[in-house]
């Protein structure tokens, strides 16, 4: 469990990062960027200072408050830290977030209906041509015979089980390239794409490239997705409208200690988001 900031404001040459003159030290810094995907190391090391001086601010208000919590457990036998413990009991305590009632979901279901659907499931065959792109020979020779497959295919379609079963390099040859039915998610983002683009009963125009070499790809038959019903999704929605309150009453609580205390080295105040778990 950990506290995770975004959005931090920091000097290029990063300075002594304090809190009320308590130092944020560089080897924790360094321990802490691991744990923050960011394009740069640089942006690493600032989100890394930023959930570290926030983390020291909430303990020091946990302190100076009081607060005394019982560290948790889950499932899998994780203790929270006590340190931990003292954030989630002092955000518990002094964080008030209210559970977003029915006419507030079902306003949200309808303003945002587009995002309620099942996903559109595809079924569809494919004879893969293995490839890999590190051997340049290798790769251009499969590309010319994956064009060379689809060609043939193109006028005499009803070979495409038979083809499959003897040149797929993928184990649905066994069932003459039948993959069965897919949804996203299920297969590269290449081949999702592909899928998107055919007509039922059509071939891709050209082979489709992915990390696994060369497809050529029928799409049998697509089932459009439909819309959920609001009884469907209206605990998902009730959760994901309190998530996202509780994130934003976090917020303004970090910037309203942030305002009130001596920070160096990072903007805390003036962050636009946080989040703490």
């Amino acid at each position: 469990m950990s506290c995770t900031v975004h959005s931090a404001a920091i000097t290029a040459k990063p300075a002594v990062v304090s809190v009320n003159d308590v130092v944020v030290t560089r080897d924790a810094i360094a321990r802490e960027v691991q744990h923050h995907a960011a394009p740069s190391p640089a942006a690493a090391w600032k989100e890394a200072a930023h959930a570290l001086a926030v983390r020291e601010l909430l303990l020091q208000e946990a302190r100076r408050i009081g607060v005394v919590t019982e560290p948790l457990s889950d499932t899998e036998g994780r203790y929270e830290t006590d340190e931990e413990a003292s954030i989630r009991g002092l955000i518990e305590r002094e964080v008030s977030v209210l559970t977003p009632d029915a006419d507030i979901c079902r306003r949200y279901y309808e303003q945002n209906r587009h995002r309620f659907r099942s996903l559109d499931i595809y079924e569809a065959a494919h004879i893969l041509i293995a490839a890999s792109a590190r051997d340049a020979k290798a790769y251009v020779q499969a590309r010319e015979q994956a064009k060379a497959l689809l060609a043939e295919l193109h006028v005499h379609t009803e070979r495409f089980a038979e083809l499959a079963r003897s040149l797929s390099a993928c184990p649905s040859a066994a069932q003459g390239g039948n993959l069965g039915q897919i949804t996203a998610g299920q297969t590269t983002p290449e081949f999702e794409q592909a899928l998107k683009l055919l007509e039922p009963g059509s071939l891709c125009a050209e082979p489709v490239a992915t990390r696994y070499g060369f497809h050529v790809i029928r799409l049998e038959r697509k089932i459009a997705g439909r819309e959920l019903p609001y009884e469907a999704v209206a605990a998902q929605i009730s959760d994901y409208l309190a998530d996202s309150v509780r994130h934003r009453a976090i917020a303004q609580y970090i910037a309203r200690l942030a305002s009130r205390a001596k920070i160096a080295g990072i903007d805390l105040a003036g962050a636009e988001a946080h989040r703490v778990h």
